[in-house]
Order: C-alpha cells, then sequence, then structure tokens
C-alpha cells in the first residue's frame, strides 16, 4: 500500500492560534529580536538572554493550542489504514494531540513539551520547569547538576539529531507520496527531504501560501488555506489508495 510522507511546517498550525516564523504575521517578521532567545550560542551565554526565554515560554501559545482540522485530517488518514509518516518541524506536539501514534511522528526540531539539561543532559517535563519560574525563578538550573536548563528543541546553531534525521532521509527515499504542508522549505536539512523523495520517484505534493525553493519538482502545488485544503487532499489519496478515509484499521508502518 501507498506510503504517505508528511513534512509538516508551522503553518499547519497557525489555525491552532500558534504563530509561524517567516510568514506575512510571522513571529521574525514582527520582532526580530525574538530570534536571539532561540540562537545556542547567546542562550548558553548571557543570562539575561535566558530569562527572557524563560518568559517567552512562559506565555507560548503552545500551551493552550488544541489540534485543528488539518492535525485531525492526517490523524484520520492513518487511522483509515493508509501507511502514514509525519515528519514535523513544529515543537507543538498538535500531531500526537490529535491522536497520531507518536512513533508515526519524527519530530526533527524536538519538542517544547520537555526541557534539557545542557550539562547531564537529563530531561523533565516542561510544565515543570514553567511551574519553577512562576514561582520565582527566573532561570532554573538543572535540579540535579545545577546546569542550564533549556527547551528540548533545536535551536539555531545546534545540529538535528543524526538519527532523527537518517529516520527522515530513510522515509523520503522509501515513499510514494511526500506532502510538503505549511514549511517555506528553506530552513536546512529539513527542506532538503522534498527533493530526496522527489529524486527517488516520489509524487511531491506542496502545500503552502507562498512559493517555495522546491515547488518546480512537485507535481502538484496547492496555495488554497491548508485547513480546508489538507482534509480533502488526504481524502483524495485514501480514496486513489481504495481506502475510504475514516474506514477502521491501521497500518504498522
Amino acid at each position: 500500500m501507498t506510503l504517505v510522507a508528511i513534512l509538516s511546517g508551522a503553518g499547519i498550525s497557525t489555525d491552532s492560534g500558534i504563530p509561524d516564523y517567516r510568514g506575512p504575521n510571522g513571529v521574525w517578521r514582527k520582532d526580530p529580536e525574538a530570534e536571539k532567545l532561540v540562537r545556542y550560542e547567546l542562550y548558553m551565554a548571557d543570562p539575561e538572554i535566558r530569562r527572557r526565554s524563560w518568559q517567552m515560554r512562559r506565555t507560548s501559545a503552545t500551551w493552550n493550542a488544541e489540534p485543528n482540522t488539518a492535525h485531525r485530517a492526517v490523524a484520520d488518514l492513518e487511522r483509515s489504514g493508509v501507511p502514514v509518516r509525519v515528519i514535523t518541524q513544529n515543537v507543538d506536539g498538535l500531531h500526537q494531540l490529535a491522536g497520531l501514534s507518536a512513533r508515526k511522528v519524527l519530530e526533527l526540531h524536538g519538542t517544547a513539551r520537555q526541557v534539557v539539561c545542557t550539562r547531564c543532559h537529563a530531561r523533565s517535563p516542561m510544565a515543570e520547569a514553567l511551574e519553577r519560574v512562576e514561582a520565582g525563578e527566573p532561570d532554573p538550573p538543572c535540579t540535579g547538576c545545577g546546569g542550564i536548563l533549556k527547551s528540548a528543541t533545536v535551536m539555531f546553531g545546534e545540529r538535528l539529531d543524526p538519527v532523527v534525521l537518517g529516520d527522515a532521509m530513510s522515509i523520503a527515499k522509501g515513499c510514494e507520496v511526500f506532502i510538503a504542508v505549511g514549511t517555506s522549505l528553506q530552513v536546512q536539512p529539513a527542506a532538503s527531504l522534498a527533493g530526496i523523495a522527489a529524486e527517488h520517484g516520489a509524487r511531491l505534493i506542496v502545500m503552502n501560501a507562498e512559493p517555495t525553493p522546491y515547488d518546480a519538482l512537485a507535481q502538484e502545488t496547492i496555495r488554497e488555506p491548508i485547513g480546508t485544503a489538507l482534509p480533502v487532499l488526504l481524502d483524495r489519496l485514501a480514496e486513489e489508495a481504495g481506502t475510504a478515509s475514516g474506514a477502521p484499521g491501521s497500518a504498522d508502518v
């Protein structure tokens, strides 16, 4: 059965109230200074940057966000029996909250729902760290070793997890359909997955409000709003695969 790989970017979560980064109303366009808060070398060197970063995390839209129709459509496709793997650039965990099995989701840029110690690498829930910030610790250290804590996300200046990236490349090489949705396809190496999929014979579909560097390789480009366009596309793919969307069963991929 056709393996569908979905590379999701910030655009899939904007309907959930989480702003993207590079769009017309993106975080970096509205506040270019905010990018400093997610640069690893600045974060590690400057306690004031860390304090500002914790306040940014405390007020993040992620904590009140719910999966939208696009997230639910992906989970529905997987439940219909079509083999689905999601490679996401997002750190919000909304694919899993929508019902997609966690083992079907590769989080290229990590997760905002955990923190990690930069010294001993211990992980713990973000909620616990934020409780400490609320209680008056502006830059809470690791409770185990006293090291600097950071969100378990990949900051600018950090490398992606090579195992996760390797798995993503294997999926891109092995899928029959590769959908890039809500991503500008500008951030490497994540963006290169679209090219890898196309080079290995996958049907490349790009769904994004603005043009991307990989549009020329795509067999189909879609500019309509993701919340309405992605469910329609995935229903069409389910029909093409001979599986009615929403039917019972789940592929073990």
